[in-house]
């Protein structure tokens, strides 16, 4: 007690001495955890209003909120809350008119979630207009408006709601408790998969109407590898009404059953509103997602993914002609620009405007009908994520915006022009905090390849002093160091104690081009973990603030790996803290949710002799493991399975390594409860302070 008192007074005197150094505090756990979390925005048709989500999180799972707000996108008012609910909305759409909004959501009495409309125009409460047994979800309004298209899970067989209710009894009353497969893959993410099967469904807006299920009993589904578009969460099959309002195209897979030998496709499908077979738009090895149709209906666009053996491709958007069902050639609309789409739409001049990752920003692009894709303007900060475009003659374009020093507002953009905020949920309590802008530097590796990095500084900084540093390493690999205001591994809150913190994109990172993505092909680790290294260095070279002598790393998922390999391969680092990385290379591939693209990275699968199974495996050279180390996982893992961080664990103990593990029962792959996030940073804080501290001893040698 007495112990804990004194660090309770040598810690309030710390705040107190540097609240009198600098009046601005710096960011803590409660602050960045308690900040308001804005979704993406929908828009009207029309482009004058905007939907979007807006949650305000609380430590307590009981006391947060998650609701649906609305905005005007001229600017000129306040926006104004929608829906005032305990549990979350999701899936926005508005009505052809505008007078409406179709979302999903789980209100008292529903055992799923289930698809409501809000009438914006006369007000009210939404009404329940599904009652899918499974949950209903991603509703669209036809364009009359009379009816909606949604997505809904069936059991196999079931032809009708009452069907479908009777297969989920059967299965609820069985008295053993089994999982049996014989296809692949089993998991997902956080949670073992069943049988069920996602489908489409169609149902007029009037009383007591029935669903109608558009693909019960088609050959399609009855595809062993049949399933939409996977997501951490789910599978999604992202329809798309035709213009005249006959049918919708979907994305769907007939080949997932191959996941274990081969990457699986998505190809685009065409079926009537009243059901029949889907018939197929597209074919081959290529993935086709996300389709929409232009302003009048005559070209069909869609996220178009190569598939040419490598680990990973571009995602480029399409335009094929489409009439009376059928599709025709599509033509790569973005080829000009070597950057991978993440939001995209359409004006009703035939302008694609598009947002792709560029060196730590995500940033606008257009390509004008007929002419190749181009930046839409410069951009020196931030990121914009969940784009969104009228059909309007004048189109209105808004997203999210935010940096390392603004958590996400809703913005409207003015190409050329930046943006001007339509939100300001968050502004007050981000400038109260001390949180300097990121900066940028390059340098040329040993390899030759020009390699990115960005630095934080502590708050309160001081040139004149020297402060240890901080190497933070990205998951992915096939992401990039955004300057964006992270939940999971803040810049901020991790330079809060006074260390200059350095995120550098190694090869095989995001925002530079496919060639640089695909680099780390038959070279997991080690590439990467040099190049994080030199970035190291280059900073220590060109910054007189940073303290050489006192560096750690940390990382998360692929993070994590190399966080591992770091402890494998080099003595540099005081302490290193990794999240959910792997031990082994073998373990891993075959025991992760996704399995293919691992041998793909290697060259083959692990009979097959290549040395680099073993020769890049953390476990292998535990020899050498000499760094003290923090180890944290979730047991819910199933991307980086909780077996490869007890691999390394026992190692660690085995070596007599200084180290700590810390397993969370509640989390998958991320730490998502607020005080298991706030007992995350502490302890990682805890041991940075105690290997970076001006009394620490130096690196094991």
């Amino acid at each position: 007690m007495l112990t804990e008192l004194r660090l309770g007074l040598w810690s309030l005197a710390l705040v107190v001495a540097t609240a009198a150094a600098d009046p601005t505090p710096p960011l803590n756990h409660a602050d960045l955890w308690l900040m308001k979390r804005v979704g993406v925005p929908v828009l009207s048709p029309d482009g004058q209003r905007a939907v979007f989500t807006v949650a305000e999180p609380a430590y307590a799972a009981k006391d947060a909120s998650f609701d649906l707000w609305l905005v005007a996108t001229d600017g000129r008012s306040p926006p104004r809350q929608l829906t005032y609910t305990h549990g979350p909305e999701s899936g926005v759409a508005f009505s052809p008119d505008g007078s409406r909004i179709a979302f999903s959501a789980r209100r008292e009495g529903d055992v799923e979630e289930q698809v409501y409309v809000l009438d914006l125009a006369g007000g009210g409460e939404a009404l329940r207009v599904t009652s899918a047994p499974l949950g209903a979800r991603a509703a669209r309004f036809s364009p009359d408006g009379h009816s909606i298209a949604f997505e809904a899970d069936v059991w196999p067989g079931a032809r009708d709601e009452a069907d479908n209710r009777r297969l989920a009894t059967e299965r609820a009353d069985r008295k053993y408790a089994a999982r049996a497969y014989d296809g692949f893959p089993v998991r997902r993410w956080d949670h073992w998969l069943d049988e069920r099967q996602v489908h489409l469904f169609v149902q007029p807006l009037s009383t007591q109407a029935q669903a109608i299920d558009l693909l019960a009993g088609s050959a399609l589904v009855a595809h062993a590898g049949y399933s939409g578009r996977a997501e951490d969460e789910g599978v999604t099959l992202d329809a798309a009404w035709t213009q005249d309002g006959r049918g919708l195209v979907f994305n769907a897979s007939i080949d997932l059953d191959q996941a274990a030998r081969a990457f699986p496709s998505l190809q685009l499908w065409y079926v009537a509103r009243g059901g029949g077979e889907p018939v197929a738009l597209t074919a081959g090895s290529d993935s086709w997602a996300s389709p929409r149709f232009a302003a009048d209906g005559r070209l069909l666009y869609a996220e178009h993914t190569r598939q040419d053996g490598h680990i990973y491709s571009l995602t480029r958007i399409a335009s094929m002609p489409f009439a009376d069902g059928r599709g025709g050639t599509a033509q790569d609309l973005t080829l000009a620009v070597d950057r991978s789409v993440s939001s995209w739409g359409v004006a009703a001049d035939g302008t694609l405007w598009f947002l792709a990752e560029n060196a730590g920003l995500e940033q606008l692009y257009d390509a004008p009908a007929g002419k190749p894709a181009r930046p839409a303007g410069t951009q020196d900060a931030g990121t914009y994520t969940g784009l969104a475009v009228s059909h309007g003659p004048r189109p209105v374009l808004v997203a999210r915006w935010e940096s390392a020093t603004r958590p996400a507002e809703i913005v409207r953009l003015e190409p050329g022009h930046g943006h001007g905020a339509l939100t300001a949920l968050n502004i007050t309590a981000a400038r109260a905090l001390a949180l300097p802008p990121v900066e940028h530097f390059w340098f040329r590796s040993h390899r030759g390849r020009d390699i990115h990095s960005m630095l934080v500084k502590p708050p309160g900084f001081d040139p004149a002093k020297r402060y240890p540093l901080l190497v933070l390493m990205h998951g992915g690999p096939h992401t990039m160091w955004r300057d964006a205001f992270g939940l999971r591994w803040n810049y901020h809150l991790l330079a809060a104690p006074g260390y200059v913190v350095v995120l550098t994109d190694y090869s095989g990172s995001t925002g530079y081009g496919e060639a640089f993505s695909r680099a780390i092909e038959h070279d997991p680790l080690a590439g990467p973990a040099e190049e994080i290294n030199e970035a190291a260095d280059e900073a220590i070279r060109r910054y007189d603030f940073i303290d050489g002598t006192r560096q750690c790393a940390a990382g998360a998922s692929y993070g994590g790996h190399l966080a591992n390999w770091m402890q494998a391969s080099t003595r540099r680092y005081r302490c290193l803290v990794g999240h959910a990385g792997l031990a082994s290379l073998e373990t891993q591939w075959g025991t992760s949710d996704g399995v293919y693209h691992r041998e793909v990275m290697i060259g083959g699968p692990p009979w097959q002799g290549s040395p680099l199974w073993r020769e890049q495996s953390p476990l292998a050279h535990a020899g050498e493991f000499a760094t003290p180390m923090l180890l944290t996982v979730g047991e819910h893992d199933f991307r980086v399975p909780l077996n490869n961080t007890l691999e390394m664990w026992t190692a660690l103990k085995r070596q007599q390594v200084p180290s700590r593990l810390i397993v969370f029962p509640e989390a998958n792959h991320w730490i998502l409860r607020g005080e298991d996030s706030r007992y995350f940073y502490s302890e990682v804080a805890a041991w940075l302070a105690r290997y970076l501290g001006p009394e620490a001893g130096a690196a094991p040698h």
